[in-house]
């Protein structure tokens, strides 16, 4: 399956790319899969997208939580949550 990734914030930052383009394996259904998929690169990957942090996702531009299914040629949005002050 092939997505579009998108990184924002501290998470952009981090990783020191704001998107990419990705096929994944068939095996990998939901965004939960998908971020330990991305974390199982290591490094700075398994930091900052550790199942312990929070984050928040977007599919085409819509909130979701990690166990949305997955979906050929979609957008994906990861980007830490946000606080008012």
């Amino acid at each position: 399956m092939k997505l579009e990734l998108k990184f924002f914030a501290s998470i952009r930052e981090a990783l020191k790319v704001s998107e990419e383009n990705l096929a994944v394996p068939d095996s990998i259904k939901t965004i939960a899969q998908l971020r330990i998929y991305l974390a199982d690169r290591g490094g700075v990957w398994a930091e900052v997208l550790a199942e312990s942090k929070v984050l928040r996702c977007a599919l085409n531009h819509q909130m979701v939580d990690a166990n949305t299914p997955l979906q050929e040629g979609a957008e994906i949005a990861f980007f830490p949550p946000v606080t008012g002050g």
